[in-house]
């Protein structure tokens, strides 16, 4: 019914809900979801194992002699991993998942320094030692496992779609035909839809931010990539965007280390068994992507894989 209310007036009834929402900022930019992030006082506190030791890891050695740990990780991920540009403070699911490891390994997690990292990057950031770890949507797949080495999975994405909470015609891929699609340039979600959906009408922008600016506006009907990254953006505006169906791939999440390093590598898969076990994993997906209104789903198996 809302298809039938002139294009204007829904741009600004979108942006009116959305200035309620935050109770604040106006619709300066047509779209733009409402700025904020997980609340402090939700997040799980890791105990630091002061006593921890792993000797025969050396970027671990390393680190220990240094004082801190280097973590790369994504800015641009809303709930996954998300640099504040006033504070440079980073938060989201991805960046407890690195907080909650580096109390596990005998690091206050507030020592940490954070690195952004572009995908393009991360094996040699992990190859030079610019970094001891990197968290931020990082797929483990073959390819990736002959350069560097992987913890985990900690999450198992898939890619999804994010729809308006008013649209009621999408409930998956099948249901996109004649309809708009977004999706980042090049990207593989773009290249599925276009191959296994082609009735789809594709169109693509850089960023992803781009495409949830033309889905609150009414220019798309759809915007796909990584469930996980979708659940960041519908938790920035829960009334106005949910994800719907089920994923259509599976993407497990790892934590990237140095390939030599297995000895780290496993001290990681422990470490996440743990939080697993004691709910920090849980509680912390709770305060970051939980807040998309979806529920903290069964984290996946870890694949402790053979020393290469």
């Amino acid at each position: 019914m809302l298809r039938t209310v002139p294009r204007t007036r829904r741009v600004l009834t979108v942006c009116t809900v959305l200035v309620l929402a935050v109770l604040a900022a106006a619709c300066g930019k047509e779209g733009s979801p409402p700025v904020k992030g997980p609340r402090p006082d939700q997040l799980p506190v890791y105990k630091v194992d002061t006593a921890f030791r792993l000797p025969a890891s050396p970027t671990w050695t390393n680190a220990r002699k240094r004082g801190y740990l280097r973590v790369g990780a994504k800015e641009d991920q809303p709930y996954l991993g998300e640099k504040d540009p006033a504070t440079g403070v980073y938060s989201g699911f991805d960046i407890e998942i690195a907080r909650m490891m580096s109390a596990s390994l005998g690091f206050d997690p507030k020592t940490i320094r954070f690195r952004t990292i572009a995908s393009a990057n991360r094996e040699t950031a992990l190859q030079n030692g610019q970094i001891d770890y990197y968290v931020g949507t990082y797929t483990i797949n073959a390819m990736r496992k002959k350069l560097v080495g992987f913890a985990g999975p900690y999450f198992m994405a898939g890619q999804g779609l994010l729809v308006r909470t008013d649209e009621h015609g999408i409930d998956g891929p099948q249901d996109l035909a004649g309809r708009t699609v977004c999706s980042a340039a090049g990207s593989t979600p773009y290249q599925r839809i276009a191959a296994d959906f082609p009735k789809a009408i594709l169109v693509s922008y850089d960023t992803y931010s781009i495409c949830v600016d033309n889905l609150l506006t009414y220019q798309v009907d759809a915007v796909t990539t990584d469930d996980a990254i979708l659940l960041g953006f519908a938790a920035k505006a829960p009334d106005e965007m949910k994800v719907v169906g089920k994923p259509f791939s599976r993407e497990p999440y790892g934590i990237g280390v140095p390939r030599s390093d297995n000895a780290l590598r496993f001290a990681l898969d422990d470490a996440l068994e743990a939080n697993q076990k004691n709910g920090n994993w849980k509680k912390a997906f709770e305060a970051t992507l939980g807040l998309s209104g979806v529920p903290a789903p069964k984290p996946p198996p870890i694949d402790r894989y053979p020393a290469a």
